[in-house]
């Protein structure tokens, strides 16, 4: 009789291709995501005359770059050549690549398990920290740095050392307004942005059963935000019907020998985490940052806290947050002004969360300007023929073409110095949204209520009489 398994445990011991004393485990990768910032990783390929180890294992994305405005032809120089670097990269190497010609460009974390690429039990790497988002299949997904991302595109390996086990349990049922994206950065204001260091999160309970796809993609995707290695959900109904039809995804008799193997992708009864955490869905809330990390979070119905009142650390810490933010202890976070709003990003731009926004902006105008990215090409496809195009943009917010646009700023997409932006976006570091900005995280129905009101608003009232 085996030990008890988690499923992270399950699915690293099925990688696992030799162990070295000290504990650290050579695991095999059953995808690579690179994108155009990947040309590092190329170059050291070519300094070493070295073919791609799985070409056929390795998919290329234009999106960190991707002018969501006026084509390649209005993006600057350096990108129209990174952007040119990753398809030259991939007609050399014989790798599939979903650039700005296709049909299927998206955010690489959007369009792995729209394709049907992200299956459960998989190995997935790609260079950038939000990979986690792809555990929500319960696979083992996790982002790699530039040295790594060469090491695999050489070996189709990567040396890891075992995370430890975490369990966050969310029971019961989340109240009206209240998302996915809330129960993450409830969880880590309550933990701390490194409340999960050092550890695979496996998100489980009745409110986490109970999100789609798209909820648990987000859930999932903001696990680095508090400190976790990746994050993972274990395969259920709800995934097996998401996967069906799939590009990517195996079809007919395979598909259905494959869901038989993903639903048993489970942790076992008696598995034994090293960390449990319980929370009760009742007591979460619509949640936006008020500071400069995903910790510093609150209820919207909550005041600017007081620096005075915290530990000596984390008081520093607040002082300098608030100085940046240009925030008042003690005032409340509803009704603070905001200049502009982004809904897009690989956190919170798939059709459910557009669909969350134009319930709150239809028949509404905006009183601040705004920018929605789709997240896939078939999602903005998808969201004009339901008619979401016509309520974001009668409500006076520009519909763009689907990039990483301004959750990192890398396209020209930025918020203003001091200016204030409610965001769907993952951080709210100091100059991630440009320099000098300042960002409000939040769900996507919260920045659509922020919109409308012209601040920082609680959501609720908003919806009251809507589907």
């Amino acid at each position: 009789m085996s030990a008890p398994r988690t499923l992270f445990d399950k699915v690293w011991d099925g990688h696992v291709v030799l162990e070295r004393p000290d504990g650290v485990a050579l695991l095999w990768v059953d995808r690579h995501f690179v994108h155009e910032g990947s040309h590092h990783g190329f170059a050291k390929l070519a300094a070493r005359g070295m073919a791609l180890a799985q070409p056929e294992l390795t998919f290329g994305v234009v999106d960190h770059y991707a002018p969501t405005r006026g084509g390649l032809a209005a993006a600057a120089p350096d990108i129209q050549r990174m952007v040119r670097t990753l398809e030259t990269n991939a007609e050399a190497h014989g790798f599939r690549c979903f650039g700005l010609d296709d049909p299927r460009q998206g955010i690489v974390h959007v369009i792995g398990p729209e394709q049907g690429l992200t299956l459960p039990g998989l190995t997935i790497n790609c260079g950038d920290s939000h990979t986690s988002t792809h555990g929500a299949f319960g696979a083992l997904a996790f982002g790699i740095g530039a040295t790594e991302v060469a090491h695999v595109l050489a070996t189709q390996t990567i040396w890891q050392k075992r995370p430890k086990r975490m369990r966050i349990t969310i029971e019961g049922v989340l109240g009206p307004g209240v998302s996915a994206k809330d129960m993450a950065l409830c969880w880590i204001a309550r933990l701390g942005a490194d409340g999960a260091q050092g550890h695979a999160v496996e998100y489980a309970g009745a409110a986490v059963r109970n999100l789609s796809m798209e909820g648990r993609m987000t859930l999932c995707n903001l696990s680095i935000e508090g400190g976790a290695r990746c994050g993972l959900v274990a395969p259920d109904q709800v995934t097996v019907d998401y996967l069906h039809g799939r590009p990517f995804a195996p079809a007919g008799p395979e598909f259905d020998r494959a869901a038989q193997v993903w639903m048993d992708l489970a942790s076992d009864a008696q598995a034994l985490f090293d960390r449990e955490i319980l929370l009760d869905a009742a007591d979460i809330a619509p949640t936006v940052t008020w500071g400069t990390s995903p910790e510093e979070a609150l209820p919207v119905t909550a005041s600017v806290p007081d620096p005075a009142g915290l530990p000596q650390g984390r008081a520093e810490r607040a002082r300098e947050a608030l100085d940046y933010m240009g925030l008042i202890p003690g005032q409340p976070l509803a009704g603070t002004p905001i200049d502009t709003v982004f809904i897009g990003s690989c956190t919170n731009a798939r059709i459910e969360d557009l669909r969350a926004a134009a319930a709150v902006l239809s028949g509404r105008r905006a009183k601040v300007p705004g920018l929605v990215s789709p997240g896939s090409r078939k999602i903005k496809a998808q969201a004009e023929q339901e008619g979401l195009d016509r309520i974001f943009i009668e409500a006076g917010l520009e519909w763009a073409e689907p990039g990483c646009s301004m959750c990192v700023g890398m396209n020209g997409d930025i918020v203003g110095a001091g200016k204030r932006c409610a965001s769907t976006t993952n951080r709210n570091f100091r100059g991630r949204q440009g320099r000098g900005a300042r960002t409000h995280l939040m769900s996507p129905a919260m920045v659509a209520a922020a919109a409308v009101a012209g601040g920082l608003a609680d959501v609720r009232p908003l919806l009251e009489g809507r589907a």
